[in-house]
């Protein structure tokens, strides 16, 4: 009886061992970064549709559809007295203030 290697006798199940542990590398190398990722999608919105309405005087519904992601949002609020933008998504939250005409938009820790 001869005895074959695991590679040759499962070579996709190698390949994908391989690909697993190439991916787990890759990951660990990213992780501050992929950590990071979430709170971009809601800063983003915010800061850009505070911008976008209260900067450049844009209407609601070019603003939202200027905004729009593929990844969705879970909450947004714009309170027109206070010029405020706070939105939620991917578990966090973000918020953006129109300062003035010449400053525009700031983000709000």
């Amino acid at each position: 009886m001869s005895r074959r290697s695991f590679v040759r006798r499962r070579p996709f199940s190698t390949l994908l061992l391989i690909l697993l542990v190439v991916l787990l590398g890759w990951i660990w190398q990213e992780r501050v970064a992929l950590w990071a990722f979430p709170d971009i999608i809601s800063a983003y919105t915010a800061k850009e549709y505070c911008s976008c309405l209260y900067v450049m005087n844009n209407d609601v519904e070019y603003c939202h559809s200027y905004v729009k992601q593929w990844l969705p949002i879970s909450g947004f609020t714009d309170d027109a007295g206070t010029k405020r933008v706070t939105v939620s998504g991917m578990g966090r939250s973000n918020s953006a203030v129109w300062i003035s005409e010449r400053q525009g938009c700031r983000l709000n820790p």
